[in-house]
């Protein structure tokens, strides 16, 4: 697997001849509604994965003002155990998902959350968290990563953060940490299983992004924030898998 990235270009559909479809997942808002936005933008059927029936109303609205054809569906990740036969519902209802964007996350503030150290975090606080940003991406990924595989084309994108590189791993935020570097793992695993036909998986860093997470102090927007994942969604076939990357280059794990 190569993970060095090729030389810089404009996000593109790999196959203009082609109408993908694709999922992103945490997109009402931020950085996921962003990704949707763009991917909808070059010709991508996208369907926006929302928690639940409120914000997908509002999704849709605030899309629909924009121009853009996105589908927002109800789709809580951290409700793993339904995920299987949710997704198998909506790809019959809708078309199989050839593009994932696994960008649904949380940071949890307050008392045992993302001040706490390693020994005052609390029980919740990591169960929480890896609910959201570890199992529930696994779930997805290898309920749909199987048929990525037979069809012979897939794009999957895990929105990690450099706050899981196990390189200069430090204290902060632990059980943050330690989600995100699964998620790494996570994207090495699939990609190693999915290395075959037109199948890439990788992870990026969208940087420090003012999003409800980020907080306005952040010095990037949303959309800059989007644009290494919408490029590693968008990858030709000669493009990287197995990768770890921001601003379109590759970083340590």
């Amino acid at each position: 697997m190569g993970t060095q990235a090729p030389e810089l270009r404009d996000a593109h559909v790999a196959d203009r001849n082609t109408k993908r479809t694709a999922l992103v997942t945490g997109a009402n808002r931020g950085i996921g509604f962003a990704i949707a936005r763009r991917l909808a933008e070059l010709g991508i059927s996208v369907l926006a994965g929302v928690r639940n029936e409120a914000s997908a109303i509002a999704a849709g609205a605030a899309f629909e003002k924009l121009g853009v054809d996105v589908d927002p569906i109800v789709l809580d990740v951290a409700e793993a155990a339904g995920l299987p036969s949710v997704l198998t519902e909506i790809e019959q209802r809708h078309a199989p998902v050839d593009i994932l964007v696994n960008n649904a996350a949380i940071l949890i503030d307050g008392p045992g959350g993302f001040n706490a150290s390693l020994f005052e975090m609390t029980d919740d606080t990591l169960r929480r968290t890896w609910e959201t940003n570890v199992l529930g991406p696994a779930v997805i990924t290898r309920t749909l990563l199987p048929g990525m595989i037979a069809r012979g084309y897939g794009r999957v994108v895990n929105m990690s953060s450099l706050a899981g590189q196990l390189t200069g791993m430090s204290s902060g935020f632990p059980a943050y940490r330690m989600s995100k570097a699964a998620l790494n793992a996570l994207t090495r695993i699939a990609a190693a299983e999915a290395d075959k036909g037109d199948v890439k998986v990788n992870a990026c860093s969208p940087g420090w992004v003012r999003t409800d997470m980020g907080g306005p102090d952040a010095p990037r927007s949303p959309e800059k924030g989007a644009e290494t994942a919408v490029w590693l969604a968008t990858l030709p076939p000669d493009g990287p898998t197995g990768g770890f990357f921001q601003d379109k280059s590759a970083v340590p794990w």
